[in-house]
């Protein structure tokens, strides 16, 4: 990295993991072990015990009807190990955009690899159950601050993994990462991204009593900021929160690969890094259920479906943006409206590129108050008040408090 270049790179998961973010260098050290207060799993059985979304969303009632099956996820981030008992066959070739030593399955700091397992993980030997397993995981290994601390690496790793993904045959992007800073070749590599019809998913971070200030990619107006919950439904109190977050996920509570050795999953206390990765895998089910929709009409679905409480159709929270990702209300109740298939529910503008999941491309990657707003993780049926009757996810009814949250459709994004 040329002198000047560098930036401050976090990742978004529990209290802020990995990511071009804000913070210190000794933030983002905090950070890199998963989160705050974090303790070892004896065990790996009780990694998925603690996965306590996946009852809540009916992912076992999902799984009759798809897995992701089709369906190509770009992970950019610290890379991903293809061996753990989870990944194994599940993980294609991607792209080392840092310029350092290894490549992009030389995960450096086991992040990647958990949100790898989150969205397409088999849960063989004991680990991580993906969302959407019958996904695959095409990974893009970009720099931290630690990592370009410690190695000479390439100042727009992001930027040339963005390209890269919009390039190859990945149909979602998923990026647990971010920045404070805007960077114009980033900026391009976005709009090129939407243009080739890929759905973009970026965390909006996990500094909201440290500044919650926006972060990119997640807050540019192309990308889905996804913010996270916590296990009674409530925005996670580390969630970054404004009018780039455009959905919301659980990220709260869930297990995390310690470090790069592999080893063992610590237990983690927030996460919109986690958040990001499960609303990825909750579009690729809905995408694999539907391959002939567009990104346009994949996302206006989520959004659509999304739990809200008594929050209006059409207003947004600063919290948790259209609501809670709710996709077994689409995939097991066939509701949500997908919409034009060229025009972007993020800018209400047409997309020049919209290519359906089964046109994908060759296998290989080209080039606040305290009142924070809450939402079921989802409700099959709803009386006219807006108030919930039943649970398509599960038993867990949370009030929706909106404290001046709420605000027209069409906004920015947030980062991680």
């Amino acid at each position: 990295m040329t002198a000047g270049m560098s930036q401050t790179r976090k990742r978004c998961s529990p209290l802020g993991k990995r990511g071009r973010l804000l913070g210190t260098i000794a933030g983002t050290a905090a950070l890199s072990v998963g989160l705050m207060g974090t303790a070892p799993f004896a065990a790996a059985a009780d990694v998925q015990s603690k996965q306590w979304y996946l009852e809540l969303m009916h992912a076992e009632e999902m799984w009759q009807t798809t897995t992701g099956e089709s369906i190509k996820v770009a992970v950019i981030d610290t890379g991903v190990n293809p061996s753990t008992p989870s990944l194994k066959g599940q993980v294609l070739r991607g792209l080392d955009a840092t310029d350092a030593a290894g490549d992009e399955t030389d995960d450096y700091d086991g992040h990647g690899t958990t949100m790898a397992e989150l969205i397409a993980g088999t849960g063989q030997g004991g680990g991580l159950r993906g969302l959407a397993p019958g996904a695959k995981i095409i990974p893009m290994r970009v720099a931290d601050t630690q990592f370009q601390n410690k190695n000479s690496v390439n100042a727009y790793d992001t930027a040339d993994s963005i390209r890269a993904a919009a390039d190859g045959d990945a149909q979602i992007i998923s990026m647990s990462f971010g920045s404070e800073f805007k960077m114009d070749r980033e900026i391009e590599a976005v709009k090129y991204a939407q243009s080739k019809g890929k759905l973009f998913f970026a965390a909006v971070g996990n500094e909201a009593e440290k500044g919650n200030k926006p972060i990119y990619p997640a807050a540019y107006p192309e990308v889905v900021g996804v913010g996270a919950t916590d296990r009674q439904g409530k925005a996670s109190e580390t969630s970054q929160h404004g009018d780039f977050v455009d959905i919301a996920a659980p990220g709260d509570g869930l297990p995390f690969w310690c470090d790069e050795n592999f080893e063992r999953y610590c237990q983690g206390n927030g996460g919109t890094s986690a958040a990001t990765a499960i609303t990825s895998a909750a579009a690729a089910l809905i995408w694999s259920a539907h391959p002939e929709w567009t990104a346009n009409q994949v996302l206006n679905v989520l959004f659509d479906t999304a739990g809200r409480g008594d929050m209006e159709k059409g207003t947004l929270s600063n919290y948790i943006g259209h609501g809670i990702i709710r996709p077994a209300v689409n995939i097991l109740k066939g509701k949500g409206t997908p919409g034009d298939p060229d025009i972007s529910p993020l800018t209400n503008e047409k997309t020049s590129g919209s290519p359906a999941a089964s046109e994908s491309a060759s296998p290989q990657p080209g080039e606040n108050d305290k009142a924070k707003d809450a939402a079921l993780a989802g409700t099959s049926t709803e009386k006219n008040d807006g108030s919930q009757l039943n649970l398509i996810l599960g038993g867990v009814a949370v009030v929706l408090v909106l404290g001046g949250g709420a605000f027209a459709l069409v906004r920015r994004r947030r980062s991680a």
